[in-house]
C-alpha cells in the first residue's frame, strides 16, 4: 500500500503550486486561461450569478438605491474580489517563500459618487478610489513582509484590471 504525502504551508499544497507554475513554465499557453459568469436578473434589482457549478452567487441593491437589501451589491462584491484575489496572492506568493501566515485580514473601501449613475451628471461612475488594508500577522522579517506585499500587489489579477484600463464590450444579443 502507498501513501501519498503532500507538503503543505498555509494549507496550501505545495507541490500543486510548483507543478502549476512549472507547467507555465514549459508551456506558455497553459498560463492562458478564460472565465466566465452567467448572470440572471430576478426582478427588481435583485439578480444571481451562476458561476461553474457553484450554487448562484445573489446580488441586491441596499433600500437607500431602491433595492431589497437582500445581498451584496455589485460593488460590494467588486471590492470582495479584490480582496479575495488579494488573499490568494498572500497564501501563494507566502507558500512559495516559505512564510507562515498566522492570520490574514483585509479590509476594503471605496469611495462611489452616484452622481453619475442616477443619470445627475457626467463622468466616471465607477470607483474614485479603493483602499485595501492588509493585516498580516506572521513571523516573517519585515523585510519578506514587505517584499511579500509587492509581490500581491504587483501580481493580482483583480488589482491589475481594476488598475489599468481593460478593454470591455458589452454586446446586445
Amino acid at each position: 500500500m502507498t501513501t501519498e504525502t503532500r507538503t503543505t504551508l498555509n494549507e496550501v499544497d505545495i507541490d500543486a503550486v510548483g507543478g502549476l507554475i512549472e507547467a507555465v513554465r514549459t508551456d506558455p499557453a497553459k498560463g492562458h486561461t478564460t472565465w466566465a459568469a452567467h448572470v440572471r436578473w430576478n426582478g427588481a434589482f435583485a439578480s444571481s450569478a451562476t458561476i461553474r457549478s457553484f450554487d448562484p452567487v445573489p446580488s441586491d441593491e441596499p433600500p437607500a438605491l431602491g433595492g431589497g437589501d437582500t445581498a451584496p451589491n455589485p460593488v460590494e462584491q467588486l471590492l470582495a474580489a479584490l480582496g479575495n484575489c488579494l488573499a490568494v496572492g498572500y497564501a501563494a506568493n507566502a507558500t512559495v517563500a516559505g512564510i507562515a501566515i498566522e492570520d490574514l485580514r483585509i479590509d476594503l473601501r471605496g469611495d462611489l459618487d452616484l452622481q453619475v449613475f442616477l443619470g445627475l451628471s457626467e463622468g466616471h461612475a465607477g470607483f474614485e478610489t479603493i483602499t485595501a488594508t492588509v493585516r498580516l500577522d506572521s513571523d516573517a522579517t519585515p523585510e519578506q513582509l514587505a517584499d511579500l506585499h509587492a509581490k500581491v500587489a504587483a501580481t493580482s489579477p483583480v488589482g491589475h484590471t481594476l488598475r489599468h484600463a481593460v478593454p470591455l464590450e458589452i454586446v446586445a444579443g
